[in-house]
């Protein structure tokens, strides 16, 4: 007898193979703006289908290693990656994935819609990229941090260039030292201080313990000014070059050693992530230049910084939502059960499908942020800044939770081979897993959401958003339209009540729930706004999305039936 050997699953091309992306970007971008996208979409999917998934796997099993010393016992901090991380790296700064934005050919052609051609990119990208879509979300990051018109020229003309070039042997990436061990998400119990020196740069001294990317060329550190006083507003935000080539106070040593005063204590063993080197990383008087004026309250400049990579988290979920189903449903397509293909179960199908629905509703929501920065960053539109406020975490919070409870059904989909790590399966849950807790666990971003209803009654244009998607979904589905109405009726109601005593424990002990109830009806007015532009499969997603978390139905036999159509 034969030994049998499982055919390997191929997943569609993913691009070509994405219907609603496709059609997202026709909406957004017009027919012109997304026949200029075509080309380098394809090129990514091509990529993202050989090379980059072979880097993927190298990276994967070749983690990154810190060495201390040289042979001769002089401190060197280096940490070593494969080459597969190298590839990745070569790869975001060649299909422009951090770039993108700031490009003015690319503003040129999509204006504010260059944000949301970046998302397709990030879409296609991130899946695949050993987790690299990390520190592509912190350059971004430090990328915008650096275009505020109140940092110094000098130090914007030194770092932006390089932050977003498309040339692999200029492009760097950024970190992000912000948590310490005695605060974490409390940044007001940050120690690190900040020192001025004589030349106009500053001295940082402190202990950072969550520091990702921590191979990047630079970080963005937050210190609290020397004499600034205490809780987290005073904090600031400050440029950290890592490397001795960028730093003024390194003399006689090698470009690529640590910068002086900058110590790697240990590389984190985590639970997943593993290609991406996160630190712990000790400054003693370390060179640093601030972004902005240190003597003005800098946690809401560092909060441009946050903004960007938390709808990077956003992308990332929905991202590896979609291609964790693509490869459920190749598998489906090979894998035979019970005499038959596992594709055409009914019950399997419709577990497929119900998981289709969660990566539409992930997918709107973060194209949808993603829209809003773009609007933002090109038009200072006030409408759109007043809703990023409370999308931002929203859509972040939404996705990763999603995101965890997907990639744990993607797993399962395989059977056993979804537990054998040289599948490649088991990675799409432990990576899964960071999305909640990364720039926030869902907790710490319910709150940012009640000070935004609160504070900034953000809860306005959303609550006009789900309004005006009521009266759009009329014509396609009456049932869809009271059920986004009468949730929309009572979020109006709860926000009335929140706002009047936003620190009573039952508030506060809500929040989660709350900030949930509120992602899932903007998910559902996002995917009727698609529906109602002409997108059959954004109008199922609705349907079914609605009836889902709006109304706590069981869909299986609708997904099962439309299952196709969903995916």
């Amino acid at each position: 007898m034969s030994r049998f050997v499982q055919p390997v699953p191929r997943p569609v091309d993913a691009y070509a193979g994405d219907g609603l992306l496709r059609s997202w970007l026709e909406r957004h971008l017009g027919p012109a703006g997304h026949a200029a996208a075509k080309g380098r979409l394809a090129d990514l999917a091509a990529d993202v289908a050989g090379p980059l998934r072979a880097a993927h796997a190298d990276a994967e099993a070749h983690p990154p290693t810190l060495v201390r010393y040289d042979p001769w016992g002089a401190r060197i901090d280096r940490i070593d990656t494969s080459a597969g991380w190298q590839a990745q790296r070569a790869a975001a700064a060649r299909h422009a994935v951090v770039a993108l934005p700031y490009l003015p050919d690319a503003r040129g052609t999509w204006g504010a819609a260059a944000r949301v051609v970046q998302h397709a990119l990030l879409h296609l990208y991130g899946p695949e990229s050993a987790t690299f879509s990390c520190p592509v979300a912190m350059a971004d990051g430090a990328a915008a941090l650096l275009s505020m018109p109140d940092v110094d020229a000098g130090v914007r003309n030194t770092w932006l260039p390089r932050l977003i070039s498309t040339d692999p042997a200029t492009a760097i990436t950024s970190g992000q030292w912000m948590t310490e061990s005695q605060g974490g998400s409390d940044l007001g119990r940050s120690s690190t201080v900040g020192r001025p020196a004589a030349d106009g740069s500053w001295r940082l001294t402190g202990e950072k313990w969550f520091c990702s990317a921590a191979d990047a060329a630079m970080a963005v550190a937050l210190a609290r000014p020397e004499g600034a006083g205490r809780g987290s507003r005073v904090l600031a935000p400050f440029l950290v070059p890592r490397y001795a080539a960028d730093s003024p106070l390194a003399s006689g040593v090698a470009p690529d050693s640590p910068a002086p005063g900058v110590t790697v204590h240990r590389l984190k063993d985590k639970l997943g992530t593993r290609a991406l080197p996160t630190a712990e990383i000790g400054l003693r008087d370390a060179y640093a230049v601030p972004l902005g004026d240190p003597a003005v309250p800098g946690l809401v400049r560092a909060m441009t910084l946050v903004v960007v990579t938390r709808v990077h988290n956003a992308a990332a979920a929905a991202g590896g939502m979609r291609r964790g189903l693509a490869y459920a449903r190749a598998y489906a397509d090979v894998r035979h059960v019970a005499g038959g293909a596992l594709a055409s179960s009914p019950l399997h199908r419709a577990t497929l499908g119900t998981l289709a629905v969660d990566a539409a509703g992930a997918f709107a929501l973060a194209g949808h942020a993603f829209a809003l920065l773009g609007r933002v960053e090109v038009g200072a539109d006030p409408v759109a800044a007043a809703e990023l406020r409370i999308v931002a975490p929203l859509a972040k919070l939404a996705t990763g939770r999603l995101a965890v409870s997907s990639a744990s059904e993607y797993v399962e989909s395989f059977g056993g081979a979804g537990y054998v790590e040289d599948t490649g399966v088991p990675r799409l849950l432990r990576d899964a897993q960071v999305l909640p807790i990364w720039e926030g666990t869902t907790n710490v971003l319910a709150l940012d959401v009640l000070r935004a209803l609160t504070r900034e009654d953000a809860g306005a244009p959303l609550l006009g958003r789900l309004a005006a998607a009521v009266d759009l979904a009329r014509p396609l589905s009456p049932v869809l339209a009271d059920t986004l109405a009468a949730a929309a009726a009572q979020l109006g109601d709860t926000i009335t009540s929140v706002t009047a005593d936003p620190g009573a424990p039952t508030v506060l002990a809500g929040a989660r729930g709350l900030a949930l109830r509120l992602a899932y009806a903007l998910t559902t007015a996002l995917l009727i706004e698609h529906a109602a532009w002409g997108d059959e499969q954004a109008e199922l997603a609705a349907r079914l999305w609605a009836r889902r978390w709006l109304r706590h139905e069981e869909i299986a036999e609708d997904a099962h039936h439309h299952l196709d159509l969903l995916c």
